[in-house]
């Protein structure tokens, strides 16, 4: 099979690209984005199983972006001074006639225009300070309760405005245990940064828990929290709390507690358990080793309250965070190239890419340098990008570059398929995939294609085109897929998604949005690849290995570890899946016995069994407030109760989620559990399951539905054995007993 690019792998840091040259690098000058030769087209779908491509050359050093960015300085916000100079209302620019590239005519046709109305196709936003989105006043009735809270301030200024740092003072006061014992000689930063940079010194913490913190609300936001918190119903309280720590990037754990005056009113706020999540931005999942004894260092810092966890984003969590510490935090984040910014709330999530990319022998294009500019643009490169953070709900993106679809394309509210178009390298587009409480749907075709060269274009349209239109009243319906519904029901399906295409369109730079290539270049055929264990990378000498992490938990000695076998056995790099599973690339040939003889590995094994390795659980209610049951231990509990049970002839993807969020996309695995309440049969209430069967993944995806509802947890495991022999092929141990 050719390739759209042969060369070494470079292990990409989005965190540490400086971010000037990216924007002014000349766009010509990236052979990534380059349009292939015509024979690496034609070849696209045909797999070798030889490997003559591989480079026989190690991993070159890090360097600057590889996707072609010179377009991006457009896309991004004005500066302060800029924008205050520009508050005129933008005038009205009148659509270009399409080009004759584009095959179809363009959806804005009279018939159209008279079906939606052109007061529903009018922005629900509008600008204010010439930087941040609000709502307009006719549109403000039956807002949910998010929404009213940022009527009053656009929560990203309190980070682009520096309030965390400054007056007034914040009575969240929580002192982190100091029994724990803390490691800083391996948080030492191997580069130019000092240890000081890199980790939380002794001197530093003992400064911040000495010293009353200042943090600046926002006057608007703290008066309404404090002033009105002790009239609020107890009911009403923790809602509140937090979604204000949520203004500050960092998120509330379940455990909340108000402090009281003698005569029984709310004075201040304190937390009984004092401690939050902090979600990272990772573009394709990509860190380094340097990051991960950084996270480490922070987490251990916590004792038994701190740990992290790896995302169905590639991402990170880490958790047991304390808010006086949340400054200290982040300069640190800073200095080893990471940020947490837009990272929740209605804003874009992590982008999503292979996992393998620039070292599959059977890649179709290589991510890294296309998920890592989408981050650039969302966050403004690292400042904070105001035009796309007052949206109507999350949304998440992701570009796919393997056969595999690693990336779960069609759970995405935009998945960029790669295709070629006449003779140029690019992408078809899918819009609309979510999963939510009360619904979940696949991502359809837009019936739109952009070049490589042309994904923050199109991104920064379909976002603006979600955020101007999108309703922001019921949050179970405020995804992007509910608007195009609205837009779906006045037509037929085909012509309703048109009226969403031209709202794209118009939004578009020139105005042109081209019709989609007639097919992409995924395998329907491919059959999906196990990345776990040891395989050969497309780099002559080098290997990849996958590491099955349980449960996607991890503790602060393991992430040590895991860095130090970064970088002892490979380049420094890891490489985090949505599976919640690490990969370490670049381990040469002759390193790799050595590696899988370490003694972490016992843990995170590269050959778990059939049924663990396909295992994945979100938080739940140990740290998250919306769970109603405890995932991960009754994951790994319910699996082994499962294994005693039956064999099974392959591995089967069984998901928990604790709650109808979802975070654990159920619906995607072979076997989904979605936590719940239901009473046993001595009429006691009981944690309990609804079981989804029949998600699929690749090329033929298919989300599953619903095979039994509330059913106790202590009852699951003989259930799940009759599904796995019913609809999987696996055989009781009994029987193989008996035949043996």
């Amino acid at each position: 099979m050719t390739l759209l690019s042969t060369r070494a792998p470079i292990p990409y840091q989005h965190n540490q690209t400086d971010t000037s040259a990216l924007l002014n690098s000349p766009r010509a000058s990236n052979s990534a984005l380059a349009p292939p030769p015509s024979s690496a087209i034609n070849n696209h779908t045909r797999r070798t199983h030889g490997h003559p491509h591989r480079n026989s050359a190690p991993p070159p050093p890090p360097s600057p972006a590889m996707a072609s960015s010179a377009s991006l300085q457009r896309f991004l916000p004005l500066s302060p001074h800029v924008a205050a100079s520009r508050r005129r209302p933008p005038a009205v620019r009148t659509r270009p006639m399409q080009s004759s590239t584009v095959s179809a005519p363009s959806s804005s046709t009279p018939a159209a225009d008279d079906a939606v109305s052109a007061e529903r196709l009018e922005p629900w936003v509008e600008q204010r300070e010439g930087r941040y989105w609000v709502l307009k006043e006719k549109y403000r009735a039956g807002l949910n309760p998010q929404e009213k809270v940022k009527l009053g301030k656009e929560p990203i200024s309190l980070f682009m405005e520096g309030g965390i740092r400054s007056s007034p003072r914040c009575p969240w006061r929580r002192s982190r245990p100091t029994s724990s014992p803390r490691r800083t000689s391996t948080c030492v930063s191997s580069g130019s940064a000092s240890s000081t940079a890199t980790s939380i010194s002794k001197s530093k913490r003992s400064t911040i828990l000495a010293t009353p913190m200042k943090w600046n609300i926002l006057t608007l936001t703290a008066k309404i929290l404090f002033r009105h918190l002790a009239q609020l119903e107890p009911w009403a309280r923790g809602p509140l709390i937090r979604l204000f720590a949520k203004h500050i990037l960092v998120f509330w754990g379940p455990r909340v507690n108000l402090a009281q005056n003698a005569n029984g009113r709310s004075t201040a706020l304190r937390c009984a358990d004092g401690r939050f999540m902090m979600r990272l931005k990772l573009p394709n999942g990509v860190t380094t080793s340097e990051q991960t004894r950084y996270l480490a260092s922070v987490i251990e810092a916590y004792g038994k309250d701190g740990c992290a966890d790896v995302t169905t984003r590639q991402n990170w969590q880490i958790r047991g965070v304390t808010l006086p510490d949340v400054p200290a935090i982040l300069d640190g984040l800073k200095a080893v190239g990471l940020t947490n910014l837009q990272s929740g709330m209605n804003n874009v999530r992590n982008p999503v890419g292979n996992p393998l990319a620039g070292i599959d022998p059977d890649e179709i294009v290589d991510t890294r340098s296309y998920t890592n500019l989408l981050s650039s643009y969302i966050t403004s490169n690292f400042q904070g990008n105001p035009t796309i953070t007052n949206l109507p709900r999350k949304w998440n993106v992701c570009v796919v570059g393997s056969h595999d679809l690693y990336e779960h394309p069609h759970i995405n509210d935009l998945a960029y398929m790669p295709a070629v178009k006449d003779g140029k390298f690019g992408f078809n587009l899918l819009v609309g995939g979510f999963i939510s409480p009360k619904r979940w749907e696949e991502a359809l075709p837009l019936d739109a294609w952009v070049p490589g060269d042309d994904i923050i274009p199109v991104c920064k349209a379909v976002l603006e085109a979600y955020r101007d239109l999108g309703t922001r009243g019921n949050r179970q319906k405020t995804r992007m897929m509910w608007l195009i519904d609205e837009l779906l029901s006045h037509f037929f399906h085909a012509i309703g998604m048109e009226v969403f295409w031209s709202e794209v369109e118009k939004r578009m730079p020139n105005g042109v949005l081209e019709r989609a290539a007639p097919d992409d270049l995924i395998d329907k055929k491919w059959q999906r690849r196990d990345y776990l264990g040891v395989h050969p990378q497309k780099q002559e000498g080098l290997s990849y290995v996958g590491l099955h992490v349980p449960v996607g938990r991890v503790q602060a000695a393991d992430m040590f570890e895991l860095a130090r076998l970064a970088d002892e056995y490979g380049s420094g790099e890891l490489r985090l899946t949505v599976e919640q599973n690490i990969v370490i690339p670049n381990v040469k040939d002759e390193k790799v016995e050595a590696l899988l003889a370490e003694p972490l590995l016992q843990k995170f094994s590269p050959q778990p069994s059939l049924l663990l390795k396909g295992l994945v659980a979100c938080t739940g209610n140990q740290f998250c407030g919306q769970a109603i049951i405890e995932t991960k231990q009754r994951a790994l509990l319910v699996t082994s109760q499962v294994e005693k049970l039956v064999s099974v002839p392959r591995a089967v993807r069984m998901h928990w989620t604790g709650c109808p969020n979802s975070c654990g996309q159920v619906q995607v695995a072979d076997i989904g559990f979605m936590g719940c309440l239901t009473k046993d049969s001595a009429g006691k209430i009981v944690e309990a399951a609804d079981i989804f069967v029949g998600g699929r993944v690749g090329s033929d995806s298919h989300l599953a539905g619903v095979y039994k509802k509330s059913v106790p947890c202590d009852e699951l495991a003989p259930i799940v054995a009759d599904i796995l022999v019913e609809r999987f092929g696996a055989v009781r141990r009994e029987r193989e007993e008996n035949e043996e």
